[in-house]
């Protein structure tokens, strides 16, 4: 999948001779593992550039989300566009999005400076630790306002049970449940398997297309904070080097494993990955 022309190429930076430009739209972590943090990480090691709009101040560590502070939804959409209009982007990668009228923000924006722009819609909605980082009312507008505009959506079964509607009770169920999520209008579906108990995971990637499949072992591992974040950012950052979809998943995917295999065992939780292991790879 190649990047479309993008807002600000012409003005930005190396004048459209860079590519693997990032515009994550997320929020911050204060400890570090997750949020805008992981995917400014996971992007700058990947060899892209990450620019953001920060949509929510978390005060956050490894074991919970102990605070939330919202930043109103017309100075997200000025991060934004100040960014799309000057640096330009390549990609855009949405997390943490919180409220309805952020979600409504996002998408207003995006349609208006960036609608041919790859999407990677990360539905966020509980931390690690337990907390609720998306209003019971912007799921709807998450579902019916930001997702049909997807290039792909990275939901873990939680998140695509609240969804599309259906228990994923096994890996048999995933199928079934990534069709349904397909149906709300995104491009492709990755369904991450990793909540599901045993030490064989699967993913699986769905389009209009076909299906692919991605098997591996769990790393035994409580530095799992910010996994979400980390992949759907580096395939952010595969997309915005011009990558294939499937291709930019399995790099991703790697690119994940490694920086949990290596993490440095930080915190008292849900510890934070190696996001710093690897050097540029496009």
């Amino acid at each position: 999948m190649s990047p479309a022309p993008s807002a600000g190429r012409e003005r930005g930076l190396g004048h459209g001779q860079v590519r693997g430009r990032v515009l994550i739209i997320a929020g911050s972590d204060s400890g570090g593992g997750a949020g805008i943090q992981a995917d400014i990480k996971a992007v700058t090691a990947l060899g892209g550039y990450a620019a953001t709009a920060i949509t929510a101040l978390t005060v956050q560590d490894t074991v919970t989300v102990h605070a939330v502070h919202d930043v109103p939804a017309d100075f997200v959409a000025l991060q934004m566009r100040v960014v799309l209009q000057d640096i330009g982007a390549d990609a855009v990668k949405t997390g943490m999005l919180h409220r309805a009228d952020i979600i409504h923000a996002v998408a207003d924006t995006l349609a208006d400076l960036a609608p041919e722009l790859p999407l990677v819609v990360d539905p966020v909605m509980v931390a690690k630790g337990g907390a609720s980082l998306l209003q019971r009312e912007a799921e709807t507008a998450l579902r019916e306002v930001l997702i049909p505009r997807a290039t792909l959506i990275t939901p873990n079964l939680p998140e695509a049970e609240a969804l599309g509607g259906l228990k994923i009770p096994d890996a048999a169920a995933m199928p079934a449940a990534a069709q349904a999520l397909l149906r709300l209008g995104p491009k492709a579906v990755l369904l991450k398997g990793g909540h599901l108990p045993g030490d064989e995971l699967t993913d699986l990637l769905v389009t209009a297309h076909g299906s692919d499949r991605f098997e591996g072992r769990r790393i035994p591992s409580r530095s799992t904070h910010g996994t979400g974040c980390t992949l759907a950012s580096a395939i952010a950052a595969g997309l915005a080097f011009g990558q294939p979809l499937n291709f930019a998943v399995e790099q991703a995917r790697l690119y994940l494993r490694r920086a949990i295999e290596t993490a440095p065992g930080l915190g008292k939780g849900h510890g934070p990955l190696n996001h710093g292991h690897t050097v540029a790879s496009r």
